[in-house]
């Protein structure tokens, strides 16, 4: 006979799991005070509409423990809000994990650094882990403290994670070269009143830390829209000193010396571009990663590591800090002296790195929902609507004789899309509108069709930018982008997208693609993204891969499924004109 379950609670919100996980009610009315104590120590995982799903790792608590939440703090949040009993396994990994973060201290002794620790046990463990050989010098005498070799800062920390002892970083940063400068009142470009927002405030003080050693590293996770870069603006003018700022690209590179020039009072001569075409070093110096990862042969040095280097750096902003190369992270082991910003919408590394991430730019300072800033009007409320269009015939029979890799390419390049998109755009009459795609003869044709420009990672920087600005006046409305526009580009202007293929199953690529339209949009603060996907073929598998991440932030996806009828022609939609209606107002 099965042991019967015993409700503890039955009126409170949460159940939490022996698997670490913690399943939270969206309908009870003590919900949002039960997210926002969940969110200081455990991942949010899934976000539908009536219960989300929370995780707690080793990582969520050695960041909540940076954060300074102690683990009967965290202990007692399940204990208050849980239905049933916690269970004691769960309650043991805390305590285990939660009081890690702290043991061991990276510290400055004179002008040396040094682990220290309270537990002996615990130096006689890192003495014999060959990862450490060759990076730890001479013990102290009572073993509670070890030297580092020079240089060896960054790779320590990173070997420490990777065995399950996160560092607590106290031995501070090289102020840097000072550079005095005010944020504007009024932006420079239109002269409309400017300031940070209350989160964005907050980002930045939580960043600074008040000036103490616990400051001045970490990671800033805020969604697409959301004004990543005003926040990096802000730590920037909070610290004043001399600023590498690395980014995805070229157009973002420009982008981010344009917010400078609009929103600081720098002038245009302190603001460097290190790029392929321009390599400039001024107080403020933007780069690529790209230029920093070129080398003329496999094996070869990078060349421009130098730029490391070649000013007294105060502050590095590592802006998509989730895109960040791996050969970067050799480089930032190598920058520990001085204080790394990142920037994100999302830590989701296909590669698994998110601990690297949190060892060598820092613990993630702050995490906002998606859901959040878009209730309070900071971003656009998204509509995400999937149309599934049949394949025609003789596609369909190509499509039953390719292999894997080209049965994706002819479903992504159904020509019954091109049709969608005409239905979609006369449904967006004064709308200005992105359509993106993956493959660049489709996106062709589609240009074509509409006589519209097309945008590709081949498109010179100067037709780029002639692009882009008439697209944010509304001289385009509207405007064909590979997936050079996935990252770091402001079109603020842009109030639907309309996908026509993706990428095998990038959760980063769905979730930047919607951050295109994610700005505020005035008082219909409203955006549509519309992603057009062949049914019953392997692009339909991999959509539901790569809109993953936006349903666990809380966006629901809306199915229209479409058909041939007898006389050939595409049924009418159903679920669109509703929708459309559903948001007119």
């Amino acid at each position: 006979m099965y042991p019967t379950v015993i409700a503890h609670r039955p009126d409170n919100p949460l159940i939490v799991q022996s698997d670490r996980t913690l399943l939270l009610e969206v309908a009870h009315p003590a919900f949002e005070q039960v997210r926002d104590e969940l969110s200081r120590f455990a991942e949010l995982v899934k976000s539908p509409e009536h219960i989300h799903t929370f995780r707690i790792s080793p990582l969520s608590l050695w960041n909540a423990s940076a954060s300074g939440v102690s683990s009967e703090e965290m202990a007692a949040t399940l204990e208050r809000w849980s239905k049933y009993p916690v269970p004691q396994n769960l309650i043991q990994e805390i305590q285990d994990h939660g009081t890690r973060y702290g043991r061991l201290r990276l510290v400055r002794k004179g002008e040396r650094l040094a682990l220290e620790m309270d537990d002996r046990g615990l130096f006689w463990e890192l003495e014999h882990q060959k990862s450490l050989f060759g990076l730890l010098d001479e013990p102290y005498p009572d073993q509670k403290g070890i030297y580092l070799k020079d240089g060896s800062r960054g790779e320590v920390k990173l070997q420490l994670i990777r065995l399950g002892h996160p560092v607590q970083d106290l031995a501070g940063f090289k102020a840097g070269d000072p550079l005095p400068f005010e944020l504007r009142e009024h932006l420079l470009g239109s002269g409309r009143p400017f300031g940070l927002r209350s989160y964005q405030k907050a980002a930045v003080d939580v960043f600074h830390a008040g000036g103490g050693p616990e400051g001045g590293a970490g990671v800033l996770v805020l969604p697409c829209g959301a004004g990543k870069t005003v926040i990096g603006i802000g730590c920037m003018a909070r610290l004043q000193t001399h600023t590498l700022v690395l980014t995805t690209n070229v157009t973002a590179v420009k982008q981010w010396k344009q917010e400078l020039l609009d929103k600081t009072g720098l002038a245009d001569d302190q603001i460097g571009l290190y790029t392929g075409d321009t390599k400039e070093i001024k107080p403020v110096t933007i780069a690529t990663y790209q230029i920093l990862t070129y080398r003329k042969s496999k094996e070869g040095p990078f060349e421009h590591f130098k730029l490391f280097e070649a000013a007294n750096w105060g502050l590095v902003i590592y802006d998509e800090v989730h895109m960040l190369p791996a050969p970067i992270f050799r480089a930032v082991a190598e920058l520990q002296a001085k204080r790394r910003l990142g920037l994100t919408a999302t830590l989701v590394r296909e590669d698994g790195k998110e601990e690297d991430v949190f060892s060598l730019i820092g613990p993630k300072r702050v995490d906002v929902p998606w859901k959040v800033l878009e209730k309070d009007g900071f971003i656009a409320t998204a509509h995400c609507l999937e149309i599934r269009v049949p394949l025609p015939t003789d596609e369909r029979m190509e499509y039953a004789v390719a292999d894997q890799r080209q049965r994706f390419r002819i479903a992504s390049e159904n020509s019954v899309k091109l049709t969608l998109v005409d239905e979609l755009l006369a449904g967006h009459p004064r709308d200005n509108i992105l359509i993106i795609g993956q493959y660049l003869e489709q996106l062709r044709i589609l240009g074509k069709r509409l006589k519209a420009p097309v945008l590709t990672g081949q498109t010179p920087e100067k037709e780029r930018e002639r692009l882009f600005a008439a697209f944010r006046t509304g001289e385009l409305r509207v405007l064909i982008v590979s997936k050079v526009a996935n990252f770091a580009i402001d079109l603020p202007d842009a109030s639907v997208a309309i996908q026509v293929s993706g990428t095998f199953g990038s959760r980063q690529e769905e979730a930047q693609r919607l951050g295109r339209i994610l700005r505020p949009k005035g008082d219909r603060n409203i955006s549509y993204f519309y992603s057009l996907i062949s049914k019953d073929t392997t692009e339909q598998e991999f959509a539901r891969n790569r809109q993953l991440f936006l349903t666990e932030q809380g966006y629901r996806y809306l199915i229209e499924s479409r058909f041939f009828t007898e006389s050939g022609a595409l049924n009418e939609p159903q679920v669109w004109p509703q929708l459309l209606a559903d948001t007119s107002g």
